[in-house]
């Protein structure tokens, strides 16, 4: 079993990365976790390559991601929340999906193998919410082929409590581990 982990944090020891750390640690298979802000990744230039060819014609490391992508059965989102949002880097790595999106609309194509299970963890301390983030990255889910998204696991106090000291976050990222570990 793979699970690809796309983190959308700048923050390595950050909360998002503990809750990421929790699921991480409870996973049976191979993982990747793919660093929004350290990947060498652009985001789309609307070139329409894709409308024509599978793929993106820009060059750098979301190649390999596209590998994983094709290849692995689970997909984690995971950002914290800013101004109600996933962060920019990882919109960024999102607008890259938009090849998935183009072989099925104009070229007829499914692109990926699957169905494959998908989940968001969402964290924060500000005053916004986090429904529109998640209806978001549920979107980037579906067009990496999930066709079965967990129920977000949030934790939107975390100016306050670390994620990793909010009860209700932790059981949550075991349960994502336990959703992702049960192939069925």
């Amino acid at each position: 079993m793979k699970t690809l982990i796309i983190n959308g944090s700048p923050r390595p020891h950050g909360d998002t990365a503990g809750l990421i750390g929790l699921v991480k640690g409870r996973l049976m298979g191979e993982s990747m976790v793919l660093d929004a802000y350290r990947a060498d990744i652009s985001p789309c230039i609307d070139c329409r390559y894709c409308w024509e060819n599978l793929g993106c014609a820009i060059a750098d490391g979301m190649q390999a991601v596209y590998g994983y992508i094709r290849d692995c059965q689970n997909i984690l989102i995971a950002s914290p929340i800013y101004f109600s949002e996933l962060t920019g880097r990882l919109l960024d790595v999102g607008s890259r999906l938009q090849t998935y999106f183009c072989a099925r609309a104009f070229r007829g194509e499914g692109p990926l193998p699957g169905p494959k299970k998908g989940a968001v963890i969402l964290v924060g301390g500000g005053d916004g919410n986090m429904e529109k983030a998640y209806d978001t990255a549920c979107t980037l889910l579906r067009h990496m082929g999930c066709g079965e998204i967990y129920p977000a696991v949030t934790s939107h106090n975390t100016n306050e409590r670390p994620a990793v000291m909010d009860a209700l976050a932790v059981e949550g990222a075991g349960s994502i581990a336990d959703f992702f570990n049960n192939a069925g």
